[in-house]
C-alpha cells in the first residue's frame, strides 16, 4: 500500500512535466510566425498589412475624438483588424458562389458618394482617408459584394409572423403610449451665412442675406409648381441634419413647438401634406411639410404605422443576429492568423511592444 501511495503521489509530477514539454513543443508546431511586422493578419494564405489597418483607423479618429490612451488606440485597431479579417472571409465566401458586381455598378455607387461634394472636396476627402481613386474603387466594390451576399444568404431567409408582431407588442406595450401630441414634419433650410458644413446634392449654398432670400423664394416657387418637397430638399436644403433624408425632422412633440409661438401657428394651419408658406427665424427661412400627426394616447396593434414599425425593429433584430452567426461560422471554416492578436498577448498587453 505504502508503494502505491508513492507512484500516486509522483504521477501528477510526471504527468505535469510531460503536459509542459508538449505545450513548449505544439506551438511551435501549429503556428508560424508573421513574415514581417507589419503582416497583422492571414486569412487562408491572403495578408491583411498593418498600413490598412492604421489607415482605417485614421479615418475613424478625423471624425471622432481620439484615443485616451495607446492602450484603447491598439484595442480600436485590434477591433478595426477583425472587422478586416471578417470581410475577407465574406469576400472569399462570395466568389465560391459566383456572386460579382460590374464596373457600372462601382460606378453608380461612387457617383452616390460623390453627389454631395464638389470633385476638388471629394479629391480632398480621398485624400485625408489615404485613399486614391483605385482603391477607392475596390473598397466600393467589395462593400457591394458584401451587401450582395448577406442579402443572398440572410436577408432574404428573415421572416416575422403576425405572432411575432403580436408577441413583441405585449412586450413592449409601454413604448406604444404617445404622452402627447406630435407632428411628424420635414423642413427645407436656407441661411444667410457662407456654411462648410452644408451638404446637399447641388452643393448650393446662400452665403448672404440677399442669396438666402432669393432662393427661398425661388424653392418655394418650385414646391408651388408640384415639385417634390423631398427631392427639392435633398438637392438644396441647407440643414445638414436634414437634407439627406428629403428634409424629415422627424415626430417633433408639441410642447417643443410651443415654444415657438409663430412656428406652433404654421404648423397648425396645415393638413397632412401640406406645405407651410416661407417662415423667417433667427437662423434663416424655413419651409414645412406636415407629413403626419400623432395624436397623445395607446397605439393599437391594428394600426399600420405600429405594424410596420414592429415588422422593421424584429426584422433588423434578426439580421443582426444572423449575420453575426453567419460570420463565426464561415470563420470556423477558415485559417485565420490574427498576429496582432498574439503579439499583443506575448507583450502582456503593452503598447509601446506596437508603435
Amino acid at each position: 500500500m505504502r508503494r502505491c501511495r508513492k507512484v500516486f503521489r509522483s504521477a501528477p509530477v510526471f504527468a505535469a512535466g510531460l503536459a509542459a514539454a508538449l505545450l513548449a513543443f505544439l506551438p511551435a508546431c501549429s503556428r508560424k510566425e508573421a513574415p514581417d511586422p507589419d503582416v497583422w493578419a492571414d486569412i487562408d494564405g491572403k495578408e491583411i498589412r498593418r498600413q490598412a489597418v492604421e489607415r482605417y483607423y485614421r479615418s475613424r479618429m478625423s471624425t471622432t475624438a481620439d484615443a485616451s490612451s495607446p492602450e484603447q488606440a491598439l484595442s480600436f485597431k485590434l477591433n478595426i483588424l477583425n472587422e478586416l479579417i471578417n470581410n475577407e472571409i465574406l469576400v472569399a465566401r462570395a466568389s465560391r458562389t459566383g456572386i460579382t458586381v460590374s464596373e457600372a455598378e462601382v460606378d453608380t455607387k461612387i457617383s452616390e458618394i460623390q453627389s454631395p461634394y464638389s470633385k476638388e472636396e471629394f479629391q480632398q476627402k480621398l485624400k485625408e482617408q489615404g485613399l486614391g481613386n483605385s482603391e477607392l474603387r475596390d473598397e466600393v466594390r467589395q462593400n457591394l459584394i458584401i451587401t450582395k451576399l448577406l442579402n443572398k444568404d440572410i436577408v432574404s431567409k428573415i421572416s416575422v409572423s403576425d405572432a411575432d408582431i403580436r408577441e413583441y407588442y405585449e412586450r413592449n406595450k409601454a413604448s406604444f403610449n404617445v404622452p402627447e401630441l406630435q407632428y411628424h414634419l420635414a423642413q427645407i433650410e436656407v441661411t444667410p451665412v457662407d456654411d462648410p458644413e452644408v451638404r446637399n446634392l447641388k452643393n448650393d449654398d446662400a452665403k448672404t442675406p440677399m442669396a438666402s432670400q432669393r432662393k427661398i423664394q425661388a424653392l418655394y416657387a418650385r414646391l408651388r409648381s408640384s415639385e417634390d418637397f423631398a427631392t427639392v430638399a435633398q438637392e438644396y436644403s441647407e440643414d445638414p441634419r436634414t437634407a439627406s433624408g428629403g428634409g424629415d425632422m422627424g415626430f417633433i412633440p408639441v410642447s417643443v413647438l410651443d415654444a415657438n409661438p409663430a412656428l406652433k401657428r404654421a404648423v397648425d394651419s396645415l393638413q397632412v401634406g401640406q406645405i407651410s408658406g416661407i417662415i423667417q427665424s433667427k437662423s434663416g427661412y424655413h419651409i414645412l411639410k406636415l407629413l403626419g400627426r400623432e395624436p397623445a394616447g395607446q397605439r393599437d396593434i391594428s394600426d399600420p404605422q405600429v405594424q410596420s414599425a414592429i415588422r422593421r425593429t424584429l426584422m433588423n433584430e434578426k439580421e443582426q443576429l444572423l449575420k453575426a452567426a453567419y460570420i463565426e461560422s464561415l470563420r470556423n471554416a477558415a485559417r485565420v492568423t490574427n498576429y496582432l492578436a498574439d503579439r499583443i498577448v506575448a507583450a502582456g498587453g503593452d503598447p509601446s511592444a506596437h508603435p
